[in-house]
């Protein structure tokens, strides 16, 4: 009860927000919450599961692709359009994972990478069906319950995808599975040979971060209202690789700093520096892993966990002395 309690107030105060900022701003403030909730689930996938894949970002517009495409051009229900979409990015990453996690570092990267411009490649050639190279523009969001969910309340939507994210992540995290992901990145063999099913848990955590990812892309469908091939390209990819190496692989906190860090920059740089924002990308990335290889989260101080000691009762016999220590 408490846990959803304290969900519900992050959810009020994450939501009040957006009704304080102009239309401007709180449209950078929704897509800022859309790449923390991408960055937490790479840094997942990277961070904990130790997979290192080009892939995600694809699977955020393969979720929005299919969402358009379902209510525009099938005419179907807005909750049938999105449970088919996060179904379609379900079903395509395990056909992705089965094969693909078998590769190990560089060959998997490679594996996704090319997945990811396959993707590209088949939006430009969609023809009217994926609107091409110019994408798909001028629908709205259908109304649920009667009502068009617009402006600052579509930030709600938002706000609600980001905590089911959290929440997904960090229960899955303490549970047996994310130990069993830990464990993988750390030594595959050692796992296997501890009884831990090394396949199935990195096809399991790769389509798990993706449908979420994909989930991210039918929400990001009607921020703007268009979807183009531009907008997923392989780059962004490697901007949430950045993300979550410079704030802190494998922390959460780490994630949700970095990528508010690196999405917020270019627009501090771009009105000093114009386009090159993109050197002084590589320049923190850079420093970060020669100075700082734990990322932004290392430099905050940490608090050691307490350790509850107990006495012994009354009249229960005292503990044993240690090995190689004569007891008094």
């Amino acid at each position: 009860m408490k846990t959803l309690l304290r969900y519900a107030a992050v959810a009020l105060v994450l939501s009040v927000v957006a009704f304080m900022l102009g239309s401007y701003h709180t449209d950078v403030y929704r897509k800022l919450l859309l790449w923390i909730a991408l960055a937490l689930g790479y840094n997942f996938l990277f961070g904990i599961a130790g997979q290192v894949a080009f892939s995600h970002f694809t699977f955020y517009g393969l979720g929005a692709y299919a969402v358009v495409i379902g209510v525009t051009q099938l005419e179907l229900p807005l909750a049938l359009a999105v449970l088919l979409s996060v179904s379609i990015c379900a079903v395509v990453s395990l056909a992705v994972a089965i094969p693909a996690t078998r590769l190990e570092g560089f060959y998997l990267a490679l594996a996704t990478m090319a997945f990811a411009q396959l993707f590209v490649v088949l939006l430009n050639a969609g023809g009217d069906f994926t609107g091409a190279t110019g994408g798909l523009a001028n629908y709205r969001l259908p109304e649920v319950f009667g009502v068009y969910v617009t402006g600052p309340w579509y930030t709600v939507v938002v706000v609600l995808l980001l905590l089911f994210t959290v929440a997904t992540l960090w229960r899955l995290d303490r549970s047996y599975f994310g130990r069993a992901c830990r464990a993988v990145r750390d030594n595959a063999e050692a796992a296997a040979a501890m009884g831990i099913d090394v396949p199935r848990t990195k096809v399991l955590a790769y389509a798990v971060t993706s449908t979420l990812a994909g989930l991210a892309g039918v929400v990001y469908a009607f921020v703007d209202n268009t979807v183009n091939p531009v907008i997923f390209g392989l780059e962004n990819s490697f901007l949430l690789l950045f993300m979550v190496v410079v704030g802190g692989s494998g922390s959460f906190l780490g994630a949700v700093l970095g990528a508010v860090l690196l999405y917020l920059m270019p627009f501090v740089l771009s009105p000093l520096i114009g386009h090159h924002h993109a050197l002084v990308f590589g320049l923190v990335m850079m420093a970060v892993v020669m100075f700082q290889p734990k990322g932004l989260v290392g430099l905050l101080p940490v608090r050691a966990p307490r350790r509850a000691v107990t006495e012994p009762a009354s009249g229960a016999p005292a503990a044993p002395a240690p090995l190689g220590k004569a007891a008094k």
